[in-house]
Order: structure tokens, then C-alpha cells, then sequence
């Protein structure tokens, strides 16, 4: 049975859920009142094997340093170690998110095109939007072709206030 240690932090946006494993790899995190899309999504991928959620203080050093991100330092989700589930795809889609570099986005079609799928859009975007681990696999990242803020499971606003975080968009 998988064991997930669970905290809850504050942020500048709301309570923010964050799941590690016992070797202290992000599994999820998830806005507070997004939780159930949180479950869902650890049911889809972890029902079959069994999982328990256990409450831990600043499992793996996570905690921290997601705080310490939202306090400005922006580098410190880089390297931060995730596993989670997800299909071939997903994973591909993921990865090259973690390539988007802070205060950058690029658009859906780009992201695709980058995969080698240019045609993907659509696909790149579902992927996008089952991203369990949000922030630090950074979903966010990705926008519409226009330059609209589009797509993002915690709500728009939380999708600006983050890209202003890190610099994209100007106060």
C-alpha cells in the first residue's frame, strides 16, 4: 500500500495540499478547494494498489520549500523530486513543462510542436489540465495561442497572480 504524507500549507492564494511519498517525491498538490479534484485523481491512479493519506509536517522538506517559492525564491522548485502516475503521454507532456524556464510561457500549439506532435494541441491541453503535481511541474506556464490565460484547474486568477510571480506579466 502506497503511504502519501499529507500538509497543508499557507499561501498568498488559499491553503495549498501538498502529497509526497515516503522518499519524499511529490505525488500531489492541490489547492485546498480543489481537494476533491485532488482525490479523484489519486483514486484514478492509486485505488488499484491501495493508498493511505497520513498526516505529516513538511514531508520530505516540500512544505518549505513550496513556502519558500511563494516567498520569492523562484529557482527552488527546479529539482524538487515528483512521481506521479500518469500515462506515457502525460509524463512526456510534464516534462517538457518543467522545460518552460520561470517567467516564460509558450502556447498549447508551441508545447505540441516541441513534443514533436504538432498537431497535439488538444491533447498537450488535456495532459496540461491532469497535471497532479501544479506549481512545480509548472501547468501554468501555458496559455492560450492569443496570449489569453486559459485552462488552468486552480481558476484564472490564480493562473496571473503565479505568472506575475515569477515575472511574466508586469504589476
Amino acid at each position: 500500500m502506497l503511504r502519501l504524507l499529507e500538509d497543508k500549507i499557507a499561501t498568498p492564494l488559499g491553503p495549498l495540499w501538498i502529497l509526497a511519498d515516503e522518499q519524499g517525491c511529490l505525488r500531489a498538490v492541490e489547492w485546498e478547494e480543489h481537494s476533491d479534484r485532488m482525490v479523484e485523481l489519486l483514486n484514478i491512479h492509486y485505488r488499484s494498489q491501495g493508498y493511505e493519506r497520513i498526516g505529516a509536517s513538511n514531508p520530505g522538506g516540500l512544505s518549505d520549500k513550496l513556502t519558500a517559492w511563494f516567498e520569492g525564491e523562484l529557482s527552488i522548485i527546479d529539482d524538487l523530486p515528483t512521481a506521479t502516475a500518469g500515462t506515457p503521454f502525460q509524463h512526456e507532456v510534464w516534462k517538457a513543462l518543467r522545460q518552460i524556464p520561470c517567467g516564460q510561457v509558450m502556447h498549447y500549439g508551441q508545447l505540441a510542436a516541441l513534443l514533436g506532435r504538432p498537431g497535439a494541441a488538444r491533447a498537450v491541453g488535456a495532459a496540461n489540465g491532469s497535471n497532479p503535481v501544479s506549481i512545480v511541474v509548472p501547468c501554468h506556464r501555458v496559455i492560450g495561442r492569443n496570449g489569453t490565460l486559459t485552462g488552468y484547474a486552480g481558476g484564472v486568477q490564480r493562473k496571473e497572480w503565479l505568472l506575475r510571480h515569477e515575472g511574466y506579466l508586469l504589476l
